[in-house]
């Protein structure tokens, strides 16, 4: 009998030119902290392992060894921030560390800033909204506007858009699904 799987996201891990660089990007605009660092003799490269929650190991790596020509080696990297105040700071620490201008937008779900790191890698930085509509959905936002004018405008995005739920009412949609899986995993 297979055994039931319940796979999380831990971290993310890109390729790197610069290991110092990097880590003082992801340092400097994301808060993150060097939690170890080392080579592998095994892969012949080094490793620098950083992490914003001291209950998680790491979660996020950067890895030596980067192809010289390789461009883009991620899609996106994706973090999660507690608030717009903290999703603003950080969108304001890319702008002052000479980020070309940020894209900003609403998803429904979360409101995200995108940027590039030193290498070309795509940065997401997002903090949730209290809602659900389906995806891909993106809609321009300026970060400028107070928080309740945003909250009213993405509200009235998301009850527009077919598709819509609150995010716990989709939460527990999904919860179902997976618990439908696992059953099915386990009568298998």
């Amino acid at each position: 009998m297979p055994s039931a799987v319940a796979p999380q996201l831990t971290h993310m891990a890109v390729f790197a030119r610069d290991l110092p660089a990097m880590e003082a990007f992801y340092a400097d605009i994301l808060g993150l902290v060097v939690s170890d660092q080392g080579s592998s003799a095994n892969l012949g490269v080094d490793l620098v392992f950083m992490t914003a929650d001291p209950d998680k190991h790491h979660q996020f790596v950067l890895v030596s060894g980067r192809s010289p020509d390789a461009v883009g080696n991620v899609q996106q990297v994706s973090f999660l921030v507690d608030s717009l105040a903290t999703l603003r700071q950080v969108h304001s620490r890319a702008v002052a560390a000479g980020v070309a201008t940020p894209r900003c937008v609403t998803h429904g779900n979360a409101f995200s800033t995108y940027f590039p790191d030193p290498e070309g890698n795509t940065i997401e930085v997002y903090c949730d909204t209290p809602w659900y509509v389906p995806q891909p959905f993106g809609v321009p936002i300026d970060l400028g506007r107070p928080d309740a004018e945003l909250a009213a405008e993405n509200e009235a995005l998301c009850r527009a858009t077919p598709g819509f739920l609150p995010r716990a009412e989709w939460q527990a949609g999904v919860a179902a699904r997976i618990r439908a899986r696992l059953a099915e995993r386990r009568a298998a």
